[in-house]
């Protein structure tokens, strides 16, 4: 079972705080915050009740969140399903551009047959998917741009 993710925005800067007040903060246990101290989170001195400084409270999570991120290797898409970074079926990927920057790239999982999703650089799709067919997929012009009406236009004459 997943906790919840703490946000290290809720800790104030130019602010100490006790063991109580940080976990009635972040919504955490006290002895959550104890097993920090004992991992590395500095406090202003040894005494009881230990105060800890708001800027190394924010940076110790800081840390803590970017230690447990796991970034995919180059071409492979996170399975949410499988909860691990799969190789797309087939070796295809469909990239949806979102701006003239970004997009989402889209696949299906090898393994599960589920979709999966990674957001990318449009100039890095030959970095992050070596070897793989990416078809790029353009928006759909607007309704005024278009030669012929869509097929569910209700503007036809012969009625």
């Amino acid at each position: 079972m997943f906790g919840r993710r703490i946000n290290p925005r809720l800790i104030k800067l130019h602010r100490p705080y006790s063991v109580e007040e940080v976990a009635r903060t972040l919504g955490v246990h006290k002895n959550s915050v104890r097993s920090w101290i004992k991992a590395g989170l500095t406090t202003v001195d040894r005494s009881r009740p230990a105060l800890i400084l708001g800027h190394e409270l924010r940076a110790y999570l800081e840390s803590k969140r970017k230690s447990a991120k796991r970034p995919c290797p180059p071409g492979t898409l996170y399975c949410f399903k499988c909860r691990l970074p799969r190789a797309p079926a087939m070796g295809m990927v469909e990239a949806i551009c979102q701006n003239a920057t970004t997009g989402n790239l889209s696949a299906i999982c090898e393994v599960c047959g589920t979709m999966m999703h990674r957001r990318a650089r449009l100039d890095a799709i030959g970095t992050t998917m070596p070897n793989l067919d990416v078809q790029i997929r353009e928006a759909e012009p607007r309704i005024y741009e278009r030669s012929a009406p869509s097929l569910n236009c209700d503007n036809r004459k012969d009625q």
